[in-house]
């Protein structure tokens, strides 16, 4: 067995602008096997600054939070967002993820969602955190069971992709009691 990947994990900066629209662009037609794709818009120097733009104010209102994973060349190899924050009663978010298509399988996400349920869990005082992927995403399910989510729901034809309606698996992970 491989030693695990060596990962620099960090909330996002407004200076991760070129280097975050180089890993979006690079991986765009992966991701977009995936998950439907970004506006346009998006894929541009200034695309990408107003997504960081808001994506830092939703994280100084405790709304989401963005974080990168960088390489030990220092290239972006992943980001997870820990999106919809609900503190009154739930104390829970949802995660997504993306990591580069040249990093996949070298452990790289889950290196990423570990450290993210470490911040949920710690500083972010959460209790829970939710994740969906599309039943076919196998290798998404097996990264999050890997991490301790356990599956509470599924959304039969709920998720359209390249026009091919999927079900969609709902899962959840519980801070430490």
């Amino acid at each position: 067995m491989s030693s695990p990947p060596t990962l620099r994990l960090r909330a996002l900066q407004a200076s991760d602008a070129p280097a975050l629209l180089d890993f979006e662009l690079s991986n765009r037609a992966f991701f977009e096997a995936h998950i439907n794709a970004r506006p346009s818009s998006f894929y541009s120097e200034a695309g990408v600054r107003a997504a960081i733009e808001s994506q830092l104010a939703q994280a100084a209102c405790d709304a989401a939070y963005a974080f990168l994973g960088f390489d030990a060349d220092g290239q972006l190899a992943a980001r997870v967002n820990l999106t919809r924050v609900r503190r009154a009663h739930f104390h829970s978010a949802e995660l997504g993820y993306r990591v580069a298509q040249a990093q996949g399988g070298r452990g790289i996400g889950s290196a990423a969602v570990a450290w993210v349920l470490q911040q949920a869990f710690g500083p972010l005082s959460l209790r829970r955190v939710e994740a969906a992927a599309h039943a076919q995403n196998t290798a998404s399910l097996r990264l999050l069971a890997r991490q301790g989510f356990k599956p509470f729901g599924r959304s039969t034809r709920s998720f359209e992709l390249a026009g091919q309606w999927l079900d969609t698996l709902h899962l959840e992970c519980h801070a430490p009691a």
